[in-house]
């Protein structure tokens, strides 16, 4: 079938997203069915001519709200739709495309390992920046951090003074923990996953951030705040963290996997405000 000269539409989000797999119904003034077409990977509808006439167009999505609208087909039968928008069932709308800036004050980046397999040990660093750069379209959004290593606090001294040495993170060596994420892609109302890599102790594997949007706003100095969380679980192995030690029960001391939990506040523009 050329679909060249048809019915055509993009299907988007109204913060941008591609919506997969919306199906578009076509009926005419009698509610009879005329085509019905369901949209690829990239949110595009190709599908033959209709009739000339007047009809309803309806899209629908798993996790989106219905959308109607009127089309008007004439001889040639082709008929552009343009940009089918469609709301987020429960969802919230992404903040503006531009640079974000990282609030470390309001933001809190931290760790998790199991200690001796039955407890949680959490630990946070305290000296860490950042941006977010929300793209348009925003699959190609990018997010950059920089961590100082020697900044992570457990409560304990002695064993922060452990954490820094060269059997776990080698400050001294390197001293910055670096994330780079390039690219998106949704996995539910308010949820995407960041794709990125990570550099830790030296040595730089793929991360996955899982990042729940949680909302923006105004502030009380006249300017826009944003806030994600985030998670992902790493394998200290992998970047080169060997250490451990074995008790004569043969118990670790401290767990092979870590999880890492980030709670950010960000606001609009390439810099901090002076507050």
């Amino acid at each position: 079938m050329d679909d060249s000269h048809g019915l055509r539409a993009s299907v988007r989000t109204k913060d941008g997203w591609a919506v997969r797999h919306a199906v578009v119904t076509v009926t005419d003034l009698a509610g009879r069915q005329v085509a019905r077409e369901g949209t690829g990977e990239d949110g595009v509808l190709a599908a033959g001519p209709l009739p000339a006439g007047t009809y309803t167009v309806i899209v629908t999505a798993a996790g989106y709200q219905p959308s109607a609208s009127t089309l008007i087909v004439h001889g040639s039968g082709a008929a552009d739709l343009g940009t089918l928008v469609l709301a987020r069932a429960g969802g919230a709308d992404l903040p503006p495309p531009g640079p974000w800036t990282i609030d470390p004050a309001h933001s809190t980046v931290g760790a998790v390992a199991q200690h001796l397999g039955l407890s949680s040990v959490r630990g946070r660093f305290g000296m860490f920046e950042g941006r977010i750069d929300i793209a348009e379209p925003v699959e190609a959004s990018r997010v950059r951090a920089r961590i100082e290593a020697a900044s992570i606090d457990t409560g304990n001294k002695l064993r922060d003074d452990h954490l820094r040495s060269a059997d776990f993170m080698n400050v001294d060596v390197h001293p910055v923990i670096e994330y780079e994420g390039d690219g998106l892609t949704a996995a539910g109302p308010d949820r995407w996953t960041v794709h990125g890599r990570l550099t830790l102790n030296g040595v730089t594997r793929p991360v996955d951030l899982d990042m729940t949007f949680l909302g923006s706003g105004g502030d009380p100095w006249g300017g826009v705040r944003a806030a994600f969380r985030a998670t992902a679980e790493l394998r200290r192995a992998e970047f080169g963290i060997r250490y451990n030690e074995v008790l004569e029960a043969g118990i670790a001391m401290v767990g092979e996997s870590l999880r890492v939990e980030l709670d950010i506040q960000v606001v609009q523009g390439a810099e901090l405000p002076q507050v």
